[in-house]
């Protein structure tokens, strides 16, 4: 029997890897494989009468884990200087507002169809607001240089955005001079303790010469982001500082100071540590994924119920995405297409408290919302992909 789940697991793994490298020709997004992947899983299981344990707690925390590293990764992608002013500006300022404009249209919608408290209308609304950086980013590889560079950035900041609004809704359900006051405190917090903690790591990863190293800063990363989040701390910041000081070396080499951290050992090691991190994120995202599709039940996918609201929220994101990309100058095609739901809507979604929670988004709706998404992204890429053919 052990052998047996060995054999499973690894086959699944290696499996993951080989969407992981097709997507990109096939135009077919990882993710969709991945969660059919888990659901046949879960249904040969089911089949066979075998007697499986409840994963479904696994799932938040494994949620999280890929939360951090996709963030991580992403932060370390995003290059910090003056050729990419224009580029930062584009992928940050439009975007967010959409985002909150989106969010508080859908919180709106639901309120009142529902009759919901509106703050917390807005919680359930924010998770269908965020790009997924765990689905974009591998799905556009073959896209042009530009529009590639560009979702990298806009997928990454979205997570980072729409994380920190998620918390801040959900912890302060007042918007006041209080609650405005509290979070500033908390924004001066967490920056202080990112800045000591970079510095502390980056140090570490300069200094330590044993063979085993990187395993455990990333362990420290993950420890730092858990505590800092148990005192309710926008613990994202830490990721995304953390990440642009190792992504941004060239720039600081002009300081002094700088010459502690030993820079071109340091830079021979944040390569490295960037391949563990890559590789990392890669193992936990195929694990969500396919353990979240192993989850699926099948009168999720196909509730009628939540269908129809499904294809509302998928729309109006797409009217949005239009607007967007129609101020911003970029465009329309195929950029439309790469804003996929999907690690982040999850893990947002299985974040809401029970007192929080409103009837109307359920797991169906939040499985069918990132379908949807994922399929016309798949369907976008193919037929531009043709129409430039032709």
């Amino acid at each position: 029997m052990t052998q047996a789940i060995v054999i499973v697991i690894c086959s699944l793994l290696l499996l993951a890897y080989i969407f992981d490298l097709t997507s990109s020709f096939t135009k077919i997004p990882s993710v969709i494989l991945l969660l059919l992947l888990g659901w046949l899983g879960r249904q040969i299981i089911d089949f066979l009468g075998f007697k499986m344990p409840d994963f479904s707690v696994l799932l938040p925390v494994i949620g999280t884990i890929g939360l951090i590293l996709i963030v991580l990764e992403g932060a370390m992608e995003l290059k910090i200087n003056k050729s990419k002013v224009g580029l930062i500006n584009k992928s940050l300022f439009p975007p967010l507002i959409s985002m909150l404009a989106l969010a508080f249209l859908i919180a709106v919608i639901f309120h009142y169809y529902g009759g919901f408290s509106f703050i917390h209308c807005l919680i359930n609304a924010v998770p269908f607001c965020v790009i997924s950086s765990a689905i974009a980013i591998p799905s556009v590889k073959s896209l042009a240089a530009s529009d590639r560079e560009f979702v990298v950035y806009e997928s990454s900041l979205s997570d980072i955005t729409g994380v920190l609004f998620f918390n801040f809704i959900s912890l302060n359900e007042t918007f006041d001079i209080s609650s405005l006051g509290h979070s500033f405190l908390q924004l001066i917090i967490i920056t202080l303790v990112s800045l000591i903690s970079t510095v502390g790591l980056s140090f570490l990863l300069s200094k330590i010469e044993h063979h085993v190293k990187f395993i455990p800063i990333i362990v420290l990363v993950i420890l730092i982001y858990a505590i800092t989040k148990s005192f309710h701390l926008p613990s994202l910041i830490f990721i995304l500082l953390f990440g642009i000081v190792l992504g941004n070396l060239e720039a600081l080499k002009r300081f002094k100071w700088i010459e502690k951290f030993r820079p071109d050992i340091l830079d021979k090691e944040v390569k490295r540590f960037k391949e563990l991190t890559f590789e990392a994120s890669f193992l936990i995202r195929a694990i969500f994924f396919l353990l979240f599709g192993y989850l699926i039940d099948t009168n999720e996918v196909l509730n009628t119920d939540t269908i129809i609201w499904a294809v509302g929220i998928v729309a109006v994101i797409y009217i949005f995405r239009y607007l967007q990309l129609k101020f911003s100058g970029l465009a329309i095609k195929p950029l439309i297409f790469a804003a996929p739901r999907g690690l982040i809507t999850v893990l947002l979604f299985l974040s809401i408290e029970k007192t929080q929670s409103i009837s109307l988004v359920n797991k169906s709706l939040v499985i069918q919302v990132v379908l949807l998404t994922a399929f016309i992204m798949m369907a976008g890429f193919i037929t531009t992909r043709n129409a430039v053919k032709d």
